[in-house]
């Protein structure tokens, strides 16, 4: 799991001041230092823009200081794990092209419905430097590099594993399942834990006004589950420890669960549906395409244009302002019933009609349709989801080690 691991710490009342005001005047001030990892100190600005940032993941284009409190203490565990990450592939040597940092900006916009340029101007005119961004992606590329080569031929998984997770998952089956989702603040002793239930409180707040799950589960998680927007898949209360299974029993219907606070951390699960043993799904398999800009006759052009779904790569990148997001297999319930109703109704290998979303407009073919399909990950998946667990908890487990043994002095 490259996400840092967050934590979260509070400040004094200057210190928050500090990491929260800027001169009216737009004049430069020297702001104090909020941490020193090692020896490398971690500036108040830093702090601020990096909070801003997580904030800005949530849709708070200018959040309240209010907000920016709740999350600055996030904010400043998230730069120090960061430093640690730099500190340790400086020392396996480990160097990152711009090449490479300007390629995850790129993922990272198009994910969101964007381009680059787009994304940087959000930032700036939310008040945080682009820079704080592209450092945030050189420490997780070089801590994935780091931790690939470090583990990543050491993990071996055997048929029988993948053969005892088919058992498990066709067991579950037979049981009533959730369709859940996981946001994980990682705070390992009881200070941090007050600190990250507060945090996680501010979370709910923003998701329940609208904010978008997976980009906060992206920002914010250090579960292994953040690369997939928190998505955890079906899964029956036997597969949950008791905190969690707890939470979700006791909910009505879809949608969050307040904060759980369990012996390393805090949860928050979001609920998005349930299903009986008997029931079967659909599996489909789409392509997006997007215009930032909101052009409804580029996007209808790309649709005159498409020659089947091998094609839409091309034709995306063929007309100005449009962007091509293969969106892979996905099972139908996970598009929400207006995406589901919308989906349903495009005959394989068509397209959508065009919709709105919070980056402009786009339009969805789809590729393949499977009805009735027993919802059991291929072999390949539960592998490549065996070794991202394994990862994960090494990655996890190493940057303890690393925090650990590092000096790391809080103003």
């Amino acid at each position: 799991m490259i996400r840092s691991t967050i934590l979260a710490i509070s400040f004094g009342l200057m210190g928050v001041a500090a990491a929260q005001e800027a001169p009216a005047d737009g004049s430069e001030t020297i702001e104090g230092i909020a941490a020193i990892v090692n020896d490398t100190p971690i500036s108040y600005t830093d702090v601020r823009q990096r909070a801003r940032f997580l904030l800005l993941g949530l849709g708070r284009q200018q959040p309240t200081p209010e907000q920016l409190q709740q999350i600055t203490g996030q904010a400043l565990e998230q730069l120090i794990d960061e430093k640690l990450q730099l500190e340790e592939a400086a020392e396996y040597e480990v160097e990152i092209e711009a090449a490479e940092i300007a390629s995850a900006v790129e993922d990272m916009a198009r994910q969101s419905g964007t381009n680059r340029e787009n994304l940087f101007e959000q930032l700036l005119a939310a008040g945080v430097n682009p820079t704080s961004l592209e450092e945030q992606m050189r420490a997780e590329i070089a801590w994935r590099r780091i931790m690939g080569g470090l583990f990543g031929s050491r993990i071996r998984i055997s048929d029988n594993q993948i053969d005892d997770q088919i058992r498990r998952i066709k067991a579950a089956a037979s049981k009533t399942q959730y369709q859940l989702g996981e946001i994980f603040l990682f705070a390992p002793d009881e200070e941090n834990r007050q600190q990250a239930l507060t945090a996680a409180e501010s979370i709910v707040e923003q998701l329940r006004q609208g904010a978008p799950f997976q980009v906060a589960a992206q920002q914010f998680s250090s579960s292994p589950t953040a690369a997939t927007g928190g998505d955890m898949g079906w899964v029956s209360l036997s597969d949950l420890d008791e905190e969690l299974a707890n939470a979700v029993r006791a909910m009505d219907g879809p949608g969050l669960t307040e904060p759980i606070t369990v012996d390393n951390g805090v949860y928050i699960i979001a609920v998005n549906g349930r299903r009986e043993p008997t029931e079967t799904t659909t599996v489909v398999n789409l392509e997006q395409i997007i215009s930032v800009e909101g052009n409804d006759d580029a996007l209808q052009q790309a649709v005159e244009q498409a020659e089947g779904c091998d094609s839409l790569e091309d034709v995306a990148n063929s007309i100005d302002g449009l962007l091509h997001a293969p969106l892979g297999r996905v099972n139908i319930d996970e598009l929400g019933e207006e995406g589901a109703q919308l989906v349903s109704q495009t005959e394989i290998g068509n397209a959508t009609e065009i919709f709105a979303m919070s980056s402009g407009l786009a339009v969805i073919f789809v590729c393949e349709r499977e009805d009735g399909v027993e919802n059991i990950p291929s072999r390949a998946q539960i592998e490549d989801r065996l070794v991202n667990q394994q990862l994960g908890m090494m990655s996890e487990r190493t940057l303890r080690n690393l925090r650990r043994e590092a000096t790391i002095i809080r103003r």
